[in-house]
């Protein structure tokens, strides 16, 4: 398998078992560490608006250590990340880190002739979540541990009286939705959960959401659910308590976020008490602590089967790859080098980026409180994986993403999302 992804990793990333190091220093003159005279700068291509201005800021800081000038270009949330790279590339354009999220990217990357084999770098020992190609070799370095399940505030499910702990299936989760239902002017709510599935949020649905139907209760291996896909079927009982589930979802939304509203409505609608769910993973803390959010957050899983499913979706759901196309790959290696090695890497994924670090060497604890919550379920291996980035490409986000958003609009009903999306599966067979 060209992922390696393995649970056992996982638990030992959360731990912080130590490890790794090397040399933190560039190579002096920049590329290949020969003194040109000029200013060495590399552009990094990065898919996570929330951390842009970490990262600009940890950019800053190598410039002034080592001379050398990374130029950060951020996109997501309601800019895709992808068509932007395409347009990027098309136009002539080779930054020299850019991001992937699994095998198609990777794919996509390697036909192209921008993929490097990194497999001598330090950092490479200090992690479980390097990308590995098809000959074993390292091309993938590992942005950042995440996970999602469905959030909530603390103090909201305790003062509606929810125990958290019940919400495993199927079952816990409705009664915990009417718990709160029943309760929304006395806990000042508009809603029991935030939302949003309509244009420019099909990231969400067709790819988060979708992932618990190929994941959800499954051993951290078990690609049965995806592989199924890719050979053009379903499992058509699991995807119905699924489509029952979002549906579930969908109607406990404020409606006017849930079918118009964007990433920044969405999350305000949590972060001042409208909402006691929402919809997002643990990349969502740098966001929350800019608006000085401060109440404690948890996750309970996307529970949709009537079975006990304990776990939430923990990987490493990117990577960085140094581009051979582009004008100075060796500066682009010595700068993840430090950003994995260094005491100032390490504070930037964690204190400021608010990242779960995917380096055993990394001691920090993160700040933000879905991070810490992703770090305690990986810590108890209540974790399940991310297949979703294994989906034909743009599958999830055009084609499946739609269909959540008939869905969400009430256009279809739960009979039609199960035909629907079995006929789009479908049509992914050879």
């Amino acid at each position: 398998m060209v992922k390696k992804y393995v649970l056992a990793a996982v638990l030992l990333l959360a731990l912080a078992a130590c490890g790794g190091g090397g040399d933190t220093t560039p190579a002096a003159g920049g590329a290949g560490g020969e003194s040109t005279g000029e200013l060495i700068e590399i552009t990094l291509l990065n898919n996570k608006v929330e951390i842009d201005g970490a990262l600009r800021d940890f950019a800053a800081l190598y410039e002034n250590m080592f001379g050398i000038r990374v130029n950060i270009q951020s996109f997501g949330g309601e800019t895709p990340y992808q068509p932007a790279l395409a347009a990027m590339l098309s136009a002539g354009d080779e930054p020299e880190i850019f991001v992937f999220e699994g095998y198609t990217d990777f794919a996509a990357a390697r036909d192209s002739g921008r993929i490097m084999d990194l497999s001598d770098q330090p950092w490479v020992a200090d992690t479980g979540m390097a990308f590995f190609d098809e000959q074993g070799r390292v091309v993938g370095f590992p942005v950042a541990l995440e996970g999602w399940g469905l959030g909530y505030n603390v103090e909201i499910l305790r003062q509606a009286g929810v125990d958290t702990s019940t919400m495993t299936n199927i079952d816990g989760i409705r009664a915990a939705f009417d718990l709160v239902n029943s309760q929304l002017d006395e806990l000042g709510l508009d809603a029991v959960v935030s939302m949003a599935a309509g244009p420019g949020m099909t990231w969400v649905t067709g790819l988060h959401a979708i992932n618990a139907y190929l994941s959800l209760g499954l051993d951290y291996t078990d690609r049965t659910l995806i592989d199924m896909l890719l050979a053009g079927e379903v499992d058509e009982p699991r995807l119905r308590a699924f489509a029952e589930y979002y549906q579930l979802i969908f109607q406990n939304s404020i409606t006017s976020t849930l079918l118009t509203g964007g990433y920044d409505q969405q999350l305000a609608d949590f972060a001042i008490g409208r909402t006691a769910f929402i919809h997002q993973g643990n990349w969502v803390d740098p966001t929350f602590a800019e608006l000085g959010v401060d109440f404690e957050m948890g996750y309970v899983p996307h529970a949709f089967l009537s079975e006990h499913t304990p776990g939430i979706f923990v990987g490493a759901p990117s990577w960085y790859l140094v581009n051979p196309l582009s004008q100075n790959p060796q500066a682009a290696i010595d700068f993840l080098n430090f950003m994995a090695s260094s005491p100032e890497g390490h504070e930037y994924m964690v204190t400021h980026a608010g990242a779960v670090p995917a380096f055993y060497s990394v001691t920090l604890v993160p700040s933000g409180p879905l991070s810490r919550a992703v770090t305690e379920w990986s810590a108890r291996g209540q974790v399940y994986a991310w297949w979703q980035n294994d989906m034909p490409a743009g599958f999830g986000m055009n084609t499946l993403g739609p269909i959540f958003a008939l869905l969400a609009s009430g256009d279809i009903d739960v009979d039609g999302f199960v035909q629907l999306t079995t006929e789009a599966v479908a049509a992914i067979a050879p």
